[in-house]
């Protein structure tokens, strides 16, 4: 856990959320493990494993999610709230023993695979739900906030009684248009 961020936060669990700003140390170990499956070339993937440890930061504000990581070549994703589109944890059997799993935050952006993942973590539960309910919008109490339709009626059924009259004119004018037609093919002689 690092700093906490200058914000006013709704709940305990997520002032802890956002004073998230590294990943936990068990990461690290994971990293090391996996990285002894290549038996004599361990140390060809531990030790970008290892970089990536050590300049791995996370930042929650109210806006939204950022990753930041690299030495030679640094990476930084920010998304947004509004941009989440699906959230899934995700973990196998070494990361489960050791308390971790991976938060993968996917968007609208085509791809099957997630545009950020949040890794190293163990409160992944937490920064799930936190995700959840930045994602939808949720006030705290657990209130949904209100939606513009309902913070103005009148404008909301006033446009739905205009698309009603348009698609009204709509319907006539079609009506109308294959009456025209129908005429004119019953009225043109038909060739033998």
């Amino acid at each position: 856990m690092g700093y906490a961020h200058a914000m006013d936060p709704a709940s305990p669990r997520d002032a802890s959320v956002l004073a998230i700003d590294r990943p936990h140390s068990n990461l690290l170990f994971y990293y090391a493990l996996s990285s002894l499956v290549l038996g004599p070339a361990f140390f060809i993937a531990l030790i970008p494993r290892f970089f990536r440890y050590e300049t791995l930061h996370y930042h929650f504000d109210d806006e939204g999610v950022s990753a930041r990581w690299g030495i030679l070549f640094r990476k930084e994703i920010h998304l947004t709230y509004a941009r989440i589109q699906d959230i899934h944890l995700r973990s196998n059997f070494v990361e489960r023993w050791l308390r971790l799993a991976r938060v993968e935050i996917q968007t609208a952006s085509g791809s099957a695979k997630a545009e950020l993942t949040v890794e190293g973590l163990l409160e992944y539960e937490a920064v799930r739900d936190f995700l959840y309910s930045k994602m939808r919008g949720i006030a705290s109490g657990g209130a949904r906030a209100a939606p513009a339709e309902t913070a103005r009626p009148d404008a909301a059924s006033s446009e739905g009684a205009d698309l009603a009259g348009t698609l009204g004119e709509i319907a006539a004018e079609l009506r109308a248009i294959r009456a025209a037609v129908e005429r004119r093919s019953q009225s043109e002689p038909r060739d033998a």
